[in-house]
């Protein structure tokens, strides 16, 4: 184990009889990069200022390579090598782009070059901005006109034209655009290759998990955990932040959002919204009156579709029950039964004197358990695909396809982007068991001659899956209820599917012919 950059000891910070942060502990290798999360006043801004000497504890130690620099102002802690970018910038307006951002590294730039020298620093300036895709023109622009994302870029820059021992990132990704959120981690990453450490907050959990070494839980002011993000989940993380001691009070609609903090605000919104209109009310508004009635209505819908998600995932548990019943029922009734008559054939063939006789009914018995191990290996297959096991599910969607192929005659054409990612298991057998009973919708209930399946990420990184074939299409539209009533679960079970991961399905009849499902899913947390 390679020597501690940083180790906390015992951090505190107190406002009179208020804690704000509680007995901190825990250290920091070089290289490393450190997610920090919780939620909204757990001391997450707190803790890095502590560490970037723009406050003081009120007790414990800060050791940075070895030495007690528990810094007094930022100024010294910039000097130890500590670089702190905060939420909001903190610019000079009246100095320009480049100055602002060598501001505070004269000295070191000095010692570096052995001289002033404004082409190298403009130089410098320009090359890191353009590494996030901002034009040379950029180097023009008045300070006091940078829009927030522009301010956030340059204040980044200053911290990392001359490469830190410590850089500190306080919530700096939130009013970046996605594209410059991707320059910012790619830049981390680089930085933690040359040696810097780094400890970044974010509220955005597929940041932190697609970037970060550890991650650290704060409630509360004091760690609930701080775990290798190879050895923990998304949602662990999420039920740690909440404070949830039982994972099952995470409801699944909270797991429809992107993160749980987009809950949390969308929650506090709206007890806002309905408390505001109950004062209205009270002035005798009847309009105020109509208003908190509807936004009542609406928070009861919001409840009995939660209670509509958890009673549809205790169904498809039952159902899932019954299916492994079937198929038991089914190995013993059909499969069981045929090879015993397979075997009584063997006795009877034993007893036959004409050699040439016997070999022919051997060869036919031989065929006949052929046929019955292919019957139980496929009802294995439908059982539990090992392929998704082995080889992932793009050899698994390709190896069922060309299965199918074999057996429906019906030609199919296969599309998965290569770029899909890791996704969690319970994400990928779902994807799987939507295909699989697509494609058997296709050979059930149409006369396609060919059909294809194709699985892509959309433009805001959301899973698509289309089946398209060219048979008859659909007379009318398709009515879930109807099929329900009819015992026709296969679209049922496609739909349900997609709304237990957050998605839609929906379906299209061309005029030309042919049917089109499709099935959009949201982006789910990757095990990356």
């Amino acid at each position: 184990m390679s020597e501690k950059l940083l180790e906390i000891r015992s951090l505190s910070k107190s406002h009179g009889h208020l804690k704000v942060l509680d007995e901190v502990s825990f250290d920091l290798q070089p290289g490393e990069i450190l997610g920090l999360v919780g939620r909204r006043g757990s001391g997450k801004s707190t803790l890095l200022n502590l560490i970037g000497g723009a406050i003081q504890p009120s007790g414990g130690e800060i050791i940075l390579s070895g030495e007690d620099h528990t810094f007094q102002d930022t100024a010294k802690a910039r000097q130890g090598g500590i670089e702190l970018v905060y939420q909001t910038p903190q610019l000079l307006d009246s100095l320009d782009i480049v100055h602002n951002i060598f501001f505070g590294h004269e000295v070191g730039w000095l010692t570096r070059v052995g001289g002033s020298d404004w082409e190298r620093m403009y130089s410098q300036a320009k090359d890191i901005l353009a590494g996030f895709e901002l034009p040379s023109s950029f180097m023009q622009e008045q300070v006091e006109d940078l829009t927030d994302e522009q301010r956030h870029l340059v204040a980044f820059a200053r911290a990392i034209c001359l490469p830190p021992k410590l850089l500190l990132l306080d919530d700096v990704l939130l009013n970046l655009s996605f594209r410059r959120q991707e320059l910012i981690l790619e830049h981390i990453r680089v930085l933690a290759n040359e040696g810097v450490s780094v400890i970044i907050s974010s509220d955005n959990l597929k940041h932190l998990f697609k970037i970060t070494d550890r991650i650290l839980v704060l409630f509360e002011g004091r760690i609930s955990t701080i775990r290798s993000t190879e050895d923990v989940t998304p949602r662990e993380i999420v039920e740690l932040i909440v404070g949830a001691s039982n994972p099952k009070q995470v409801t699944p609609v909270i797991w429809a959002l992107e993160n749980y903090h987009v809950a949390q605000k969308q929650t506090k919104k709206l007890f806002q919204k309905q408390a505001a209109l109950h004062e209205d009310l009270e002035a005798s508004d009847t309009l105020n009156r109509q208003l908190v009635e509807r936004l009542s209505t609406q928070v009861k819908a919001s409840d009995r579709l939660n209670a509509a998600l958890q009673a549809t995932q205790r169904r498809l548990l039952t159902e899932r029950e019954e299916e492994r019943k079937a198929l038991a029922r089914e190995l013993h009734d059909s499969v069981i039964q045929d090879l015993l008559s397979a075997n009584y054939r063997l006795e009877e063939t034993e007893g036959l004197l004409n050699l040439d006789e016997q070999r022919v009914e051997l060869e036919t018995i031989r065929n006949d358990l052929r046929s019955v191990v292919g019957d139980l290996r496929q009802l294995c297959r439908d059982l539990r695909p090992p392929t998704i096991d082995n080889h992932g599910l793009i050899t698994a969607i390709r190896s069922h396809a060309q299965e199918w192929e074999d057996r429906s005659g019906t030609s199919i054409q296969i599309d998965i982007d290569p770029d899909l990612g890791q996704l969690t298991e319970t994400t990928e057998i779902s994807i799987f068991r939507i295909i699989q009973e697509g494609l058997n919708n296709v050979g059930k209930h149409t006369t396609a001659q060919n059909a294809s399946v194709i699985v892509q990420r959309t433009e805001e990184d959301n899973l698509l899956i289309r089946i398209i074939d060219d048979g008859k299409g659909m007379e009318r539209s398709i009515n879930l209820a109807d099929l329900s009533s009819q015992k026709h679960f296969g679209l049922i079970g496609i739909s349900e599917r997609a709304a237990l991961l957050g998605g839609t399905m929906s379906t299209e009849a061309p005029e030309q012919g042919g049917f089109i499902l499709q099935i959009e899913i949201p982006s789910p947390y990757p095990s990356v």
